[in-house]
């Protein structure tokens, strides 16, 4: 994996954006107006003088992309800064809701859907329960959820599409969901979802969903690990910007590394997976299935809950700890449980330094950014990528 270096995240120079390779001016006037959106999207405000500074263009380049964003309703003037001698540098800010994509999560038993702008923020979001079947009447009732959620919240936005997150394996065209055994399917045509919605869709796995989310407006030439702690494990393995799928598009199957061998059983039918040991169902079903009740019992120092959470950590310790040894980079820690770790992770860490052999602290664990339906945003976050790429 390719060295990574320490970046403001407002700080965007023209190699660090991931754009496809210009191959004639039209592309590299398209790639440099890509990149000065992106550059304001990630700032309050900025004069054109910092973006060249930032984007490494000249200052005929930059004058004429702001002229043409600023025409096309993606960025606005708002006002001017002091003077430091001579004309007052105007500053420009972006117009984020311009533009708005739509991300569904598809559970076994829950869709999520957000509406997000094109700087990454939720909008709005929902939670429905919907058991998932493969039957048209799903399918129709999806539509009839997806309708109502746009007409109730986010009727009149300039919508690009939707992303859908799947907690499988999809595959490259993106036409088939070939595995999820949390779904029972095998090589289901995606195009059942396109054929529900009445826009653009892009097909992407759960935990490589939220991975993308989490690195959005980061630094693009970082790596870093995304572990998704959610009802099964996942994550998705982030190389120089870019999602790494694997040769078979499996990278990220945290969850069916064996923690302790001739261990618990997991849901895959295997024996002592990272699964069975560090879900969030690990915890939940201390609860009656409720995440929420046990760490609102371990709030109340609760001494049963206090154990369950200690032993969790504890396995927790290691997977992460082996994934720094592994891929030695940052790690993101996501999902159900994720959330949650801000709150109640501080035990985690010092189990975490005590095991680190090449360093005194945990430093590069990190706790992730979104708490509620990470899955969702980062396939919204597909339509957004494609529209800033097309400029």
């Amino acid at each position: 994996m390719r060295q990574s270096a320490s970046v403001n995240l407002c700080d965007i120079s023209e190699e660090m954006i991931m754009l496809d390779k210009p191959v004639n001016n039209i592309d590299v006037k398209r790639r440099n107006r890509s990149n000065t959106l992106r550059c304001i999207l990630n700032c309050e405000h900025i004069s054109q003088m910092e973006l060249t500074r930032r984007l490494k263009l000249s200052w005929p380049t930059v004058l004429q992309n702001v002229k043409e964003l600023t025409e096309a309703g993606l960025v606005r003037e708002v006002g001017t800064y002091e003077s430091t001698g001579g004309r007052k540098a105007k500053a420009y800010a972006p117009i984020p809701d311009a533009k708005t994509a739509l991300g569904l999560d598809i559970t076994q038993n829950h869709v999520g859907i957000v509406l997000v702008d094109l700087g990454g923020q939720i909008l709005r979001y929902t939670r429905k329960s919907q058991s998932f079947s493969t039957e048209d009447a799903w399918f129709e009732s999806l539509s009839r959820l997806v309708d109502v959620f746009l007409k109730t919240n986010g009727e009149g936005r300039p919508l690009l599409g939707a992303g859908i997150s799947l907690p499988g394996i999809v595959d490259e065209p993106q036409e088939y969901l070939r595995y999820s055994h949390v779904l029972g399917v095998k090589d289901f045509p995606t195009r059942k979802f396109r054929d529900a919605l009445p826009f653009p869709c892009q097909f992407i796995n759960d935990a490589s969903a939220a991975g993308l989310a989490e690195i959005y407006g980061r630094p693009t030439d970082n790596n870093l690990i995304y572990l998704s702690l959610s009802n099964s494990i996942g994550g998705a393995v982030i190389n120089g910007g870019s999602l790494y799928a694997g040769d078979n598009l499996r990278a990220g199957e945290f969850g069916h590394n064996t923690l302790v061998p001739g261990g618990r059983k997991c849901y895959c039918g295997k024996e002592g997976c990272l699964d069975a040991y560090c879900s969030a169902r690990v915890l939940s079903s201390h609860t009656n299935g409720s995440l929420p009740d046990f760490f609102a019992q371990l709030y109340a120092k609760e001494p049963a809950t206090e154990a369950v959470w200690q032993e969790y950590l504890e396995y927790l310790a290691v997977a992460v700890n082996n994934l720094r040894m592994s891929f030695d980079c940052d790690i993101i820690a996501g999902g159900y449980v994720g959330a949650f770790l801000e709150e109640f992770g501080a035990p985690l860490r010092k189990l975490l330094a005590r095991r680190n052999t090449f360093e005194e602290d945990s430093s590069y664990f990190k706790t992730c950014r979104y708490k509620l339906e990470a899955s969702a945003v980062g396939a919204a976050l597909l339509q957004i990528d494609r529209f800033l790429r097309t400029l």
